[in-house]
């Protein structure tokens, strides 16, 4: 009989605060701090980074050395937990020659590094003296694990019957290493098959999990159906379309700690829903720190984005120029990305340096105070499994302008009029061909809004805010999913 409380283990490659590259540290960082909120037994495993400072988060030995084989040999690790979240332990797994690197990942050994954390994360838990009911595995680092618990791992008492929910927040991104693999995970050469862990003569991590996992998620309803086509598989569209009916799609959420108007100590002046004058303050301050000319009348666009093509900088690029000549905007951005957009807006701001205003690198506070001093946010992306960027936007009651794709097509509704005097409750700009034309388009209406004297942008402000992009809901989400897992692995393992 399942009980109301869980016991879940997260397993992620990187967490806010610890280590972050991508959305997935976000999620991390927030999803089981709301699920140990929710009343549930929540714990974290990621690798040991060097980057990651013991003494400031605490970390303290949970373990002794043991050995993980990898292939012929075995490497020695250990088990360090830190308590920083609050109500959530986390795991962390020390091997400094795997893990103490510069960057998270990104090297030719990374297969060796994950197969060895994968198998570590569940070596752990008998060391522990704690077995979770539930694994939520993400992203391609963590594929391996749904694996070995049905294949390893699947007669020891320690570790037998843990459901697993495999989360996928970017398909693009799926751990392809050759066949090799297989010797050094340990894995019987007989699950190289097309239809399990061989994928176009290589191993693939990501379709590992796909493929053994007892339940998939990914993080949109709108992305969980593009994933199942070509256009959006990335390769493995037709495993996604075989376990269609075990894959779901929630939406992230945001932390609302962090991303919250009313007290986020980046700005220089507060507001909220009931008091909107903080943002025009907002404003004028941020025109005024990137250089823009400083006019409360003139519609501020803002982006907060890695500058590639996937993010839409190639169909921007095409308009902007006469875009800034044509028509009373300013655009301000910020980020880090390919040198061709680098080199781009580079010389468009020296045309004109009162309307574009760049910043090509990662400031955390400059990030907030483009959210809460802009009146529009640009999210053109060629694809967005969730997006965080337009949640955040509308949190700061700054209007998002957004392509009809994966969490932005969930989260972003067109503003229009429904009747002579009345408008919808839309709360963005929505464009669906990825063109330069269509996001013209959109640009153009959300500037038209604007300049109407009818009071429309307030109207579109005040539905902004009233969206609810909290953990809670899409947390709940999760838990309804866990719960069916469980439910069909003891109804499995149940005599008849």
């Amino acid at each position: 009989m399942m009980t109301t409380t869980m016991k879940i283990l997260y397993a992620a490659a990187e967490v806010v605060p610890f280590a972050k590259t991508g959305g997935l540290a976000d999620v991390a960082g927030a999803l089981p701090k709301v699920l140990a909120g929710l009343g549930h037994d929540v714990r974290i495993v990621m690798p040991l980074y060097g980057s990651i400072d013991r003494v400031k988060y605490g970390l303290h030995p949970a373990t002794d050395i043991f050995h993980i084989p990898l292939g012929k040999e075995s490497v020695a690790v250990s088990i360090e937990e830190s308590e920083y979240i609050p109500g959530v332990k986390i795991y962390f797994v020390d091997n400094a020659s795997l893990y103490d690197r510069p960057a998270l990942y990104g090297y030719p050994d990374d297969d060796h590094r994950f197969v060895t954390y994968c198998r570590a994360l569940l070596e752990m838990l008998p060391r522990l003296g704690w077995k979770p009911d539930i694994i939520n595995c993400n992203d391609w680092h963590t594929g391996l694990v749904p694996v070995y618990l049905k294949t390893l791992y699947a007669d020891s008492p320690e570790l037998c019957d843990i459901g697993t929910l495999y989360t996928i927040h970017n398909l693009a991104y799926q751990g392809l290493f050759p066949p090799e693999v297989m010797d050094l995970a340990g894995l019987p050469w007989e699950l190289f098959t097309w239809n399990q862990l061989e994928y176009w003569g290589k191993f693939n991590f990501m379709k590992a999990g796909l493929v053994f996992a007892d339940a998939l998620s990914t993080v949109s309803p709108t992305y969980a159906k593009e994933i199942q086509t070509e256009a959006y598989g990335e390769g493995l569209q037709g495993v996604l379309a075989h376990r269609s009916t075990d894959l779901f799609g929630i939406l992230n959420g945001i932390d609302l700690e962090i991303w919250n108007p009313s007290s986020d100590p980046w700005l220089p002046e507060h507001f909220s829903p009931d008091d909107t004058t903080g943002k025009r303050a907002c404003k004028l301050a941020l025109q005024a720190e990137v250089g823009l000319t400083v006019d409360a009348d003139v519609p501020l666009f803002g982006i907060v984005s890695r500058l590639s093509a996937q993010k839409g900088f190639d169909i921007l690029a095409e308009i902007l120029p006469n875009l800034l000549k044509k028509e009373t905007m300013q655009l301000v951005i910020l980020g880090t990305g390919d040198a061709l957009f680098h080199d781009l807006l580079t010389k468009l701001t020296k045309k004109c340096p009162e309307k574009l205003a760049i910043a090509l690198k990662f400031d955390n506070g400059l990030a907030h105070r483009i959210y809460a001093g802009c009146d529009a946010f640009l999210m053109p992306s060629r694809y967005e499994p969730c997006g965080l960027g337009q949640m955040i936007s509308l949190a700061y009651g700054t209007i998002p302008v957004v392509r009809a794709t994966g969490g932005l097509a969930d989260t972003v509704k067109e503003f229009k009029r429904k009747s002579d005097r009345n408008y919808n409750d839309g709360n963005g700009f929505v464009f669906e061909p990825y063109t330069a034309q269509a996001l013209k388009w959109a640009i153009t209406r959300a500037l038209s809004k604007y300049s109407e004297p009818e009071g429309a942008w307030t109207q579109i402000i005040m539905q902004a805010f009233h969206r609810d992009f909290s953990w809670e809901a899409s947390a709940r989400q999760y838990l309804r999913v866990y719960h069916q897992v469980l439910t069909r692995l003891h109804a499995a393992s149940s005599p008849e």
